[in-house]
């Protein structure tokens, strides 16, 4: 259970007094509130919005969940084949990268029991989605009604892969009602995650690659598609940027980290942005470092690992090509050792750096 925060009021435990609630309606209603106060003003406007969902636990309104209730009965397996090939077709995915195999802790479709169980677990995700969409769309006809569509920037995007956490405290019980508590599993994780390797906690490319879905009639050419590499801590230069302002050093009596990230502007206006000379990611064990074409990461240590057991034997690099194997699949650790031990190095000394300046 989660505390709930309303202005600057913090709830914990939350019971809502109306039976109706949802909270990815609520979330959308206080977004169109917002837009109401402050999109009329003439000025630029900041909206955040959060969505909880899909996250866990999945919950949806009946008729959400009835709409999708039998489409998944093909299967994990050919539903990740079908969604390579169109990714493939509609030019989001380089067909050279291949298709990464079905993940280890998945089972073969044909070979497991209780489908049914399994479709609805994924046609209640597929609802929640749904009712976030749908919020999503009401939000974008506010800005057009207030007349700001044209020179207004949206973005779209997850801060992790598909869940792959193995969570079911509500055994005995069919997900989706409020007195529910359970998660998509690894299975339907993996095909969210298509073409890629992985998912959610993991530093391989299922666990943090997303999509960033850019929409701005001004600037953006409509249908375009950028491949450059950005990351979630250039949201806050890019609007720092767009709202001319200045980051500032000192706050409150403390002096401010500066700022990480570089701004998405350039790659918005169709332009080539100077790339970051490196990136690197940490959790519980698993960690990754990006530098050029070259890409470490790791399982790290024999562990439990949010439901999943990393066996030992995992606990070196390996090593990928990005531009030619974004999927992951020819590790080339043992041809490029000079490589590894570069990147061992920097991300060595960022993770010590993190440290300290967490200590801090």
């Amino acid at each position: 259970m989660s505390p709930w925060g309303d202005d600057d009021r913090v709830m914990f435990p939350y019971t809502p007094e109306d039976v109706n609630f949802y909270s990815t309606d609520v979330f959308t209603q206080r977004a169109l509130d917002f837009l109401e106060q402050y999109g009329r003003e003439d000025r630029p406007f900041l909206l955040y919005l959060a969505h909880a969902a899909p996250h866990f636990p999945m919950q949806a309104w009946p008729q959400d969940i009835a709409h999708y209730q039998g489409r998944y009965m093909t299967g994990w397996d050919t539903i990740r084949k079908q969604r390579y090939q169109r990714l493939v077709n509609i030019g989001l995915i380089d067909e050279k990268w291949g298709l990464s195999a079905r993940d280890n802790a998945c089972p073969d479709w044909e070979e497991t029991t209780g489908k049914e169980g399994w479709d609805r677990k994924t046609a209640v995700y597929a609802a929640m989605v749904d009712r976030m969409d749908w919020g999503i769309g009401q939000v974008l006809e506010k800005v057009r009604k207030l007349g700001k569509q044209d020179n207004t920037l949206v973005l779209f995007l997850s801060d992790n892969g598909g869940c792959g956490e193995y969570i079911d405290n509500t055994p005995d019980k069919d997900p989706g009602p409020v007195d529910t508590y359970t998660t998509v599993g690894a299975p339907w994780a993996n095909a969210s995650n298509t073409p890629f390797r992985k998912y959610k906690v993991f530093d391989h490319e299922g666990g943090i690659s997303t999509p960033l879905i850019a929409y701005w009639p001004n600037v953006i050419e409509p249908g375009s598609i950028s491949h450059q590499i950005g990351h979630v801590m250039d949201l806050l230069p890019t609007f720092v940027d767009l709202a001319e302002a200045d980051y500032p050093s000192y706050y409150n009596g403390n002096d401010i980290l500066p700022v990480a990230g570089k701004s998405l502007a350039p790659i918005f206006e169709g332009k080539e942005r100077p790339g970051h000379n490196s990136l690197f990611w940490e959790l519980d064990g698993c960690r990754a470092v990006r530098k050029d074409q070259w890409k470490a990461v790791s399982l790290g240590p024999e562990r439990q690992h949010v439901g999943h057991h990393i066996p030992v034997g995992h606990e070196g690099w390996e090593l990928y090509d990005m531009e030619a194997d974004r999927c992951e699949l020819n590790d080339l650790s043992g041809q490029k050792p000079e490589i590894i031990k570069e990147l061992d190095r920097i991300w060595n000394q960022w993770f010590e750096r993190c440290q300290t300046d967490r200590d801090q």
